[in-house]
């Protein structure tokens, strides 16, 4: 089975996270991943990466989603190589990295064009079937 994937510069804007949860669940369900619970923790995982990558981020900020067979990765990329990291919830903030791990059993940051990209290795999706 091949890969899938998909990607998306998204605007260095507050209204980035929205378009971001948008555009990933009408692909995800395009590819055969219908579970609206599995699809809303997807677009949970997308949004806080997104939202991170608008905040914490420096330069284009790129989503980027994979699937291969029933394993999906999504990701953001930023200039910044500023590592994530856990922060106390203050009421502005904090929340990001432990909403991720609520939804995503893996998830990591790796080098990218100088810059980072963090991922998040979604669970499996209940009922999933290919339309491949």
């Amino acid at each position: 089975m091949s890969e899938l994937s998909a990607r998306f510069d998204m605007p260095l804007s507050e209204q980035a996270p929205r378009m971001a949860r948008r555009a990933v669940g009408a692909v995800l369900a395009g590819w055969g991943f219908g579970d609206e619970d599995w699809l809303d923790g997807a677009r949970v995982v997308v949004s806080e990466l997104i939202s991170n990558a608008v905040r914490h981020g420096d330069g284009c900020v790129e989503l980027r989603v994979q699937a291969h067979g029933d394993r999906v990765i999504v990701s953001a990329a930023d200039g910044s190589s500023v590592v994530p990291r856990r922060r106390r919830a203050d009421g502005t903030g904090g929340r990001g990295l432990a909403l991720i791990e609520a939804f995503a059993p893996r998830w990591g940051v790796e080098d990218h064009e100088g810059g980072k990209r963090v991922w998040a290795q979604l669970p499996a999706c209940p009922g999933w079937r290919s339309r491949q």
